[in-house]
């Protein structure tokens, strides 16, 4: 398991709004600060794959530590592939808000964004 920052790696990016979110979600539930925030990806959806977003105290051998912007990501090396280039980002706007996966590696995605296909 290692741990590199955002410079190093450039696979995953968070906007300024995530950030904030992550921070506000984290104070908002007494999240404790080494809890890690969890990026991945799972079989599942009507497009093939989904994306899975939630904060984890456990690291396991084969996660990679990623600090972006000074939130510590825990990413799996199957799903660290899928999300290469990947923005996280946050709406709030008026259809909806939630955290937005911005991936360019997705080449079809089903109609309501919750499933993606490579």
């Amino acid at each position: 398991m290692s741990e590199q920052t955002a410079d190093a790696i450039g696979e995953i990016t968070l906007t300024d709004k995530a950030v904030a979110e992550i921070a506000s979600i984290r104070n908002e539930n007494s999240i404790p600060d080494e809890y890690y925030l969890r990026i991945g990806v799972k079989g599942g959806g009507c497009s093939g794959l989904t994306y899975s977003l939630g904060f984890d105290g456990d690291k396991r051998d084969s996660d990679e530590i990623l600090d972006i912007n000074g939130v510590r990501i825990l990413v799996d090396a199957k799903s660290l592939y899928y999300l290469d280039g990947t923005e996280l980002d946050y709406t709030d706007g008026l259809n909806g808000k939630g955290f937005v996966f911005n991936n360019p590696n997705a080449v079809r995605s089903c109609g309501c964004g919750s499933s993606f296909g490579v």
